[in-house]
């Protein structure tokens, strides 16, 4: 279905203007260029705003148990893109709370999902390791037995948001002898455990993400979630949802694939550059292109959109700078920024926007193995020519 030929009942029209003129209420200036400034995608005030307005439990919730249905969950993703919300934390917890929702016992259920719809729980994801690159699965960080709990040494990487959060969704080695699919246990960990150290890094387009550190970290078997060396199941339909790998609906309505919401950035950098380079026939062209690439990109599909999101953003960025000359490459809040920053802003977020997540590079291998049926890649050296 094409949504650009849905027809908005009146219902509809009256949420969307009532979903814009709240976010503006709570999306200020300030909130904005605090979040440009710390890069921490999160504002708590937003967050529980949106909450108590009950707009976080309808998205998380199907149309069935009272969430949004189709049209409005679309409205929905789109707005919150437009209103520049520092927002990227509320999928992340989503995420997990969904994955709690299918292998957590009721007991972890009835703790922690009631609070993840007020707002007043966060989560975050403890996947990778300095070590580990995006092979998930080559996990070091141990968890052993100790009676009714856990003891976790080890550390993470990129816990994005951990130091706004209240549990990780932590990944462990619970049985190193075993084949590495078959050695993973999860746990839901409270930040708040003795023994956890959360230290910042600041990524090139300014966001801060998290290295995390686990000393004897004692968890409760209680927040195990899933069986004991059965985690690469849980962490199996995680990574579905945050790849867009997931079934899609018959009516094609949903976001179709993750980062488009960068996009959303991107063509308003386009916008600025094209108020102010237009009459140049040749800059016609050039923009009339990245505006090509751009609804292609958002038009793609699952893993397929991943991909063509990102590469569009590297693309397109680097021309958009090019056509503004040096007063592209001022940052926001610089005397003669172009557009207040937003093609530098889109340009520095384009390199980060292929890493989040997984990397371009392995989403191109999951396409040749999954899709076109190519093997596993070769990376062995090449032969050498005979003498």
């Amino acid at each position: 279905m094409d949504f650009s030929r849905v027809a908005l009942s009146e219902d509809d029209r009256a949420f969307q203007d009532q979903l814009r003129a709240f976010l503006r209420s709570v999306v200020t200036d300030e909130v904005i260029q605090r979040d440009r400034e710390t890069g921490e995608n999160f504002d708590e005030g937003v967050h529980l705003a949106l909450a108590a307005r009950g707009y976080l439990a309808a998205d998380f919730k199907s149309e069935a148990e009272g969430g949004f249905n189709a049209v409005r969950r679309r409205i929905w993703e789109l707005e919150i893109g437009r209103s520049h919300a520092p927002w990227f934390h509320w999928p992340t917890t989503m995420m997990v709370a969904r994955s709690l929702q299918q292998f957590g016992s009721a007991e972890l259920q009835q703790e922690i999902l009631p609070k993840v719809l007020s707002g007043h729980y966060r989560l975050c994801l403890g996947y990778t390791e300095p070590e580990g690159g995006s092979d998930v699965a080559t996990c070091k960080t141990r968890a052993v037995r100790d009676g009714d709990a856990w003891v976790i040494n080890g550390s993470k990487m990129f816990t994005s948001n951990a130091h706004n959060a209240h549990y990780v969704f932590l990944i462990t080695n619970t049985d190193p002898h075993a084949p590495k699919h078959q050695s993973l246990t999860m746990f839901l960990v409270p930040l708040s455990s003795p023994g956890i150290e959360i230290q910042p890094i600041r990524t090139v387009d300014g966001d801060r993400t998290n290295i995390t550190y686990y000393s004897d970290v004692r968890v409760d078997d209680r927040y195990r979630v899933g069986a004991v060396n059965g985690g690469w199941s849980v962490l199996r339909e995680a990574l579905n949802a945050e790849h867009g790998t997931i079934e899609r609906d018959d009516q094609g309505l949903q976001k179709l694939a993750t980062m488009t919401e960068h996009l959303l950035l991107l063509a308003e950098a386009v916008d600025h550059v094209a108020a102010v380079v237009s009459e140049e026939d040749s800059a016609r062209y050039r923009l009339g292109r990245a505006i090509a690439r751009m609804e292609a990109a958002m038009s793609t599909p699952e893993m397929y959109g991943r991909v063509a999101n990102a590469q569009t953003m590297r693309d397109v960025a680097p021309d958009l700078m090019d056509l503004l000359g040096a007063a592209g490459g001022l940052p926001t809040g610089a005397e003669g920024a172009a557009g207040d920053g937003g093609v530098e802003y889109a340009f520095r977020l384009a390199g980060p926007a292929g890493i989040y997540g997984g990397t371009l590079e392995v989403f191109r291998n999951m396409i040749a193995q999954h899709a076109l049926g190519l093997g596993r890649p070769n990376y062995s050296p090449p032969a050498k020519r005979p003498a």
